[in-house]
């Protein structure tokens, strides 16, 4: 995964908790990142319909539903799409001992396993909301950061 996937759903979690919109220069300097390759995350948030954008003066971002209606996987796939992580390339056809395509028609052990994994990991993904995520940061984050981090985020 890029660094698109952390930086997206970090400005999410973030998002949760502002009380307004979030400038994408803002979330970039919160988070010490680039704004250049940050807003292009936030526009594949926008097209997944997971943030959206206000005009004017006090505009930026802010979530488009609930924090407990995005799940960690829908962030995923916004900024990497929904393919899966391993593409099996069939490497057993290839070399000099390699299967003819006949030979190849179920999958092998490791596109089995692979598959499996991929199961198990978005199923993990999809069970963990944003809101999820900005409880635990609010949890290990004392009251007068909290403070000090909402004010910091308004315009």
């Amino acid at each position: 995964m890029n660094a698109g996937v952390e930086w997206a759903i970090h400005c999410c979690v973030v998002l949760s908790s502002a009380d307004g919109p979030v400038s994408a220069q803002r979330l970039a300097e919160f988070h010490g990142v680039s704004r250049t390759y940050l807003a292009k995350s936030l526009q594949s948030l926008s097209r997944a319909g997971i943030v959206e954008t206000t005009e004017g003066r006090v505009g930026g971002y802010v979530l488009s539903r609930p924090a407990d209606e995005v799940s960690v996987l829908a962030v995923v796939q916004a900024i990497e799409g929904r393919e899966a992580a391993f593409r099996c390339t069939e490497i057993r056809q290839n070399g000099p001992f390699g299967a003819s395509p006949e030979e190849c028609v179920r999958p092998c052990g490791v596109a089995t396993v692979m598959a499996a994994a991929e199961r198990a990991w978005r199923a993990s993904l999809r069970e963990v909301t944003i809101a999820d995520l900005a409880g635990q940061v609010a949890a290990e984050t004392d009251e007068p950061t909290q403070v000090a981090v909402g004010r910091w985020l308004r315009p």
